[in-house]
């Protein structure tokens, strides 16, 4: 493609797409921690919730509450998370994280972050410049209007 190439949106779309995907698959292959995606995934959002319900949890990672059932029960056996009852609910699950699986997160973030600042190291500063530039445009198109 030369400079003079001007691309339609939906040509745009496209290549965003791709490139967005091949990069998180990228990522998600410097290292899990020896789990799965999707443990890793809810490792990382009971993190941030804190001490979601099972049933928040699979909604929010979008799985069946069996599915998020095994994931969880994994985790807890790992030592990567707790099971606690609701004291206002019993019959309802709290899921928090453990000392253990906070470590791990930092490790898989810092794997994460060492492969982008290798990658990023290869660029010009000029492509650095632009790099950073991405990233705004990045942030503000996952802004909801």
């Amino acid at each position: 493609m030369t400079a003079q190439t001007v691309l339609t949106n939906e040509e745009v779309a496209t290549r965003l797409r791709i490139a967005v995907n091949r990069l998180q698959r990228r990522l998600r292959q410097q290292s899990l921690e020896g789990l799965s995606p999707a443990q890793a995934s809810a490792l990382g959002t009971v993190n941030r919730l804190g001490r979601p319900s099972l049933g928040e949890l699979a909604s929010i990672e979008q799985v069946q509450p069996p599915s998020m059932t095994r994931i969880v029960a994994n985790l807890a056996a790992s030592g990567m998370v707790t099971r606690e009852a609701d004291p206002s609910d019993r019959r309802s699950v709290r899921v928090c994280i453990t000392p253990a699986g906070e470590r791990a997160l930092e490790r898989i973030r810092t794997a994460k972050n060492a492969f982008l600042l290798r990658r990023l190291g290869d660029l010009s500063a000029d492509e650095q410049r632009r790099a950073e530039e991405l990233v705004g445009l990045l942030e503000h198109l996952l802004v909801e209007p």
